[in-house]
């Protein structure tokens, strides 16, 4: 009884151990999306982070997007013309300051704004949706104007 049971574990264990490359990669990383030998698979939200960017930081208390960010937005989208077939969301994203209302609506605008100029630089506004995140998810964690500054941010995730 133990023999079989003993074996029936140790079959399992080596069919586990047969995985394919990409999926032990994406396990090791923490990732799972598909990844090609060359990089991250084309059209991907990988693609767009490793290759373009996918966030644009806000100043303090401002909503609209800062003439340094506006360049990250053209380049997403350049890469969203690349990839008609692609819809993005932008997530609006606040410090922890202020109340729950006042970063959610911030973060609304934002979210608004970083649109605005994907918009402008030609993506259909049907491709984009927006969402507010307020201060509920933080890039950075402190109290302290480095991490404020890396949770003002816009967020365009592929969907």
């Amino acid at each position: 009884m133990n023999t079989k049971l003993l074996g029936a574990f140790a079959a399992v264990a080596l069919l586990a151990a047969c995985g394919s490359g990409t999926e032990q990669s994406s396990a090791a990383t923490g990732g799972g999306a598909e990844t090609t030998a060359s990089g991250p698979r084309p059209g991907s939200q990988e693609d767009l982070v490793a290759n373009i960017g996918d966030r644009v930081f806000f100043d303090t208390d401002r909503s609209s997007v800062r003439a340094d960010q506006r360049t990250v937005l053209e380049r997403q989208a350049g890469w969203l013309a690349r990839y008609p077939q692609v819809q993005v969301a932008v997530e609006g994203h606040a410090d922890e300051r202020g109340t729950r209302e006042y970063n959610l609506a911030l973060g609304q605008r934002r979210a608004n704004s970083a649109r605005d100029v994907l918009v402008a630089s030609g993506v259909a506004p049907a491709r984009i949706a927006t969402i507010s995140y307020g201060k509920d998810r933080p890039a950075a964690l402190g109290s302290n104007e480095q991490a404020w500054s890396q949770n003002r941010r816009a967020v365009t995730v592929v969907r």
